[in-house]
């Protein structure tokens, strides 16, 4: 993790935070490994997450040991996109906060 932007991540945090579908995350933490800024973690899914999934979100979430990405740090998201075009599911988005 860094303090100052990199040539990929110019905007101010704050702005953007990343979304995750729940449905399509797998927890294959390509997120955690491109993202300069620490924002990403892979946890066990929360019992309140787990009640959102659909029947294949669910048995997604099982084979992969009832884990996903989680934004602990989504204030410092830059909205570099690097997460979005590094998630092989396609589950990660950038809304603007607000």
């Amino acid at each position: 993790m860094t303090d100052a932007p990199s040539a990929d991540c110019k905007g101010t945090p704050g702005r953007v935070v990343p979304v995750i579908d729940r449905n399509r995350c797998e927890a294959k933490a390509d997120c955690v490994r491109v993202c300069p800024y620490g924002v990403f973690s892979i946890q066990t899914l929360t019992s309140e997450d787990r009640g959102t999934l659909s029947m294949r979100g669910r048995l997604k979430a099982f084979f992969h040991g009832g884990k996903q990405a989680y934004t602990p740090n989504s204030d410092h998201c830059h909205a570099c996109g690097l997460c979005v075009s590094a998630c092989p599911e396609g589950a990660i988005t950038l809304a603007p906060l607000g």
